[in-house]
């Protein structure tokens, strides 16, 4: 006797209520059906709203691999069987059909073709947004392999970056088992993958970690398998979990799944198919993008930023100070404020569609965000909120960590750890001598501020004072100065 049949003769009168994350309605299976009309839903859109969770959006790249029209009808026949659900003359058909697509899939080309694409992709568009983690779905356990292996011959540095997490079979070769490894070596892939300062940033998996396996800060599934219905949701859930700034996951399709994605959202509320029915970036972030860099542009109507594209360092960094004078001006007080706010909606868009993005939109784009950044930095008073630099130096490198000053540049970015005076002539001289100074002036509140805030920490009452006396003289200076 199974164990719900004794729960059920000891407990008759009892009232059954089920918890499920991915309600399945199929042909000869159905959630409601066996368990009875929902009572209470808690749907990803309150989810989002909440911020329990991210919202997940998909790009397609299937056209990348130049696939031919037998090979995606054999696709479309995998996702019928998987619909059917298959009873045991459909998985003897469906042996016979996946045998065909193991071969069409794992052809050494198509392996290439999708291997480079990855690489370009990642590269350019997600290797440097938050800590870099991205995860593969293969189709197989020898397809994984072929990706595992054509990679590293295309990059053979990425040795700690990239590993293979799959079981392994009784008859796999000794390579394999030397890369698969046992279990602790699993175990301790996935501590490293969960770390975010580990080197260990993509994982090519088949079925292990698709499903309870979590790393808040994973935010790009490559998807080459063909998936369906709740094991399609359970794995693409793997990238919307929250972390940080970051905007959503991004699925990236090499195998059509829009719309197994589409028929899975059905077994979801009204509002969930409303908002996360159509998640292509082409059709949603994309536009987004569009609307945000424009209203960026109207910002700094008359302000001239093409030295940040094609201008010296020197040049560049001029730009973005200047910028920020520009903005942080007496006159633009509440333009600054919105100014921020659309930058940050600006940086989100083109976190999930850069690679829909043209090169001068991209400066566009690295050039508001700079600018937004360091205004923020400015303005954020106090040591205890201090804004993080990955995203600085992921697109603009190292550069965008400079503001400038009369003979050169002054690393504003960094945390002030050097001792230094706040009344060193030298220093104030060197500020005076800027000549964005509406840029001065909140460089100078800013140190001033976590000045205060240092001695706060050792006698309250005479920080109030001490704040007082630093405001005084400020004004005093800055009167001045401007």
């Amino acid at each position: 006797i199974g164990t719900a049949r004794i729960i059920r003769n000891t407990l008759p009168n009892a009232t059954y209520i089920g918890f499920t994350g991915t309600p399945i309605s199929s042909k000869d299976r159905s959630t409601r059906e066996v368990f009875g009309d929902y009572i209470d839903i808690y749907d990803m859109t309150q989810a989002v709203e909440d911020g329990a969770t991210r919202p997940v959006y998909y790009e397609s790249r299937v056209i990348k691999l130049n696939l031919d029209e037998a090979t995606l009808k054999l696709i479309d026949a995998e996702y019928d069987i998987m619909a059917a659900n298959a009873d045991e003359e459909v998985i003897e058909k469906s042996k016979r059909e996946l045998g065909q697509m193991e071969a069409v899939l794992g052809n050494d080309n198509t392996i290439n073709s999708l291997v480079c694409d990855i690489l370009d992709h990642y590269e350019n568009n997600r290797e440097n947004l938050l800590t870099g983690k991205a995860m593969i779905v293969a189709y197989s356990r020898p397809i994984a392999m072929k990706i595992y292996k054509r990679i590293l011959e295309l990059r053979p540095a990425w040795t700690e970056k990239v590993a293979v997490v799959m079981t392994s079979g009784n008859n796999d070769p000794e390579e394999w088992r030397q890369i698969i490894g046992n279990k602790h070596h699993k175990d301790e892939l996935a501590k490293k993958f969960k770390d975010n300062n580990s080197p260990l940033k993509i994982a090519i998996v088949v079925d292990m970690w698709l499903t309870g396996f979590d790393v808040p800060s994973l935010a790009t599934m490559y998807v080459y398998k063909p998936m369906s219905g709740h094991n399609l949701m359970q794995a693409i859930a793997r990238v919307n979990r929250v972390f940080r700034d970051k905007e959503g996951g991004l699925v990236v399709d090499y195998v059509g799944i829009a719309t197994a994605l589409k028929q899975a959202m059905n077994d979801y509320t009204s509002r969930d198919k409303k908002n996360y029915g159509d998640t292509d970036v082409a059709k949603v972030a994309y536009p987004k993008f569009l609307e945000k860099l424009s209203v960026c542009r109207d910002k700094f109507h008359g302000y001239d930023y093409s030295k940040f594209q094609n201008g010296t360092d020197l040049e560049r960094a001029k730009t973005i100070s200047g910028a920020v004078n520009f903005i942080m001006g007496r006159e633009r007080v509440d333009e600054k404020d919105s100014f921020v706010k659309e930058a940050l909606m600006l940086h989100q868009a083109l976190s999930l569609c850069s690679s829909l993005v043209d090169e001068d939109s991209r400066f566009e784009a690295a050039f508001f965000d700079s600018v937004r950044v360091l205004v923020l930095r400015l303005t954020n008073t106090g040591v205890g909120k201090k804004i993080s630099l990955p995203e600085m130096n992921a697109r603009i490198n190292e550069l965008l960590k400079q503001s400038i000053k009369s003979d050169g540049v002054i690393n504003l970015f960094a945390d002030i750890k050097e001792e230094f005076s706040l009344f060193d002539p030298k220093f104030l001289q060197e500020v005076a001598n800027m000549k964005e100074k509406n840029l001065a002036v909140e460089l100078l509140k800013k140190l001033i501020a976590e000045q205060v805030s240092v001695y706060r920490r050792t006698n309250v009452v005479k920080s109030e004072k001490f704040s007082e006396i630093m405001q005084r003289s400020l004004n005093a200076y800055l009167n001045g100065m401007l």
